[in-house]
């Protein structure tokens, strides 16, 4: 009898362990049906992505986000992130995408699972506007000032001047590059148009931008490898949203014209 009980508890234990570890693994691979979705964010991106004054986080992409969670029926939870660890986020689950002015690059082609594009972009200089920089070859022997782990620093690199330049500095976020700019501590700074336009907007008198890019690229989301239904759901919720109209509602809100690149 006793021997019969002992075979009888340990089938219970492997169908408890079986059910437990299955229920688990189906959760982690299974987030396109996740009520509350984690959007990972540099908060200091402004116009895609940042705090205001009283810390709420918003921008372009926030809206647009919100936008898409609101066809999909799902919440979008923004979470600010160490942008040069984004893709261990991803990788280690405490964040469901990368949304927020998120460059299309070969290496993260590799490494993730990327939306279609929805924004077109090109990375651009930015100097004090009474500089005499006119020109990207004239950074030669200047002080020039970017994001690190940005596509601003993949997209320099690629730039002969860039070997030719006294120093580069690589600061945490756009908003503090742009204070060694205006404090010159920096004589350029490369950045993405997108924010480059709304610094702008806002500083007219302070900077200027280059007539010559660096280099086009687009903007996407990123997810984990393999998350092809969340994939799915938000590029039919964006369409929805493009052909409704509220995508373009959203950019002319904050670029003043809709500058959307939906396909």
């Amino acid at each position: 009898m006793k021997k019969l009980a002992a075979i009888l508890l340990a089938g219970v234990l492997a169908l408890t362990v079986f059910v437990g570890c299955g229920g688990k693994d189906a959760g982690n691979a299974d987030n396109g049906n996740k009520e509350t979705l984690v959007v990972g964010l540099d908060p200091e991106f402004p116009p895609m992505g940042f705090k205001e004054n009283d810390d709420e986080i918003v921008g372009f992409d926030i809206d647009l986000a919100n936008a898409v969670a609101e066809e999909m029926g799902v919440q979008m939870k923004f979470q600010p992130i160490d942008w040069s660890s984004k893709e261990l986020e991803i990788d280690t689950g405490r964040i469901d995408m990368i949304w927020n002015g998120f460059s299309v690059t070969p290496e993260r082609e590799e490494a993730l699972l990327l939306t279609k594009p929805y924004l077109n972009n090109n990375m651009i200089v930015v100097t004090l506007k009474d500089s005499a920089i006119s020109k990207v070859e004239d950074l030669e022997g200047k002080k020039v000032v970017l994001q690190k782990e940005s596509s601003a620093l993949d997209a320099f690199q690629e730039a002969p001047v860039s070997e030719k330049v006294a120093d580069l500095t690589q600061l945490s976020s756009n908003v503090d590059c742009f204070q060694d700019l205006e404090n010159g501590r920096a004589e350029a700074m490369v950045v993405d148009e997108t924010v480059a336009k709304y610094y702008l907007n806002l500083h007219k008198d302070k900077f200027k931008i280059l007539d010559e890019s660096l280099g086009a690229e687009k903007y996407a989301i990123g997810l984990k490898k393999g998350n092809d239904e969340l994939k799915d759901k938000l590029e039919a919720a964006i369409t929805k949203v493009v052909k409704n109209g509220k995508a373009k509602e959203i950019s002319e809100k904050w670029f003043g014209e809709d500058i959307v690149a939906w396909e």
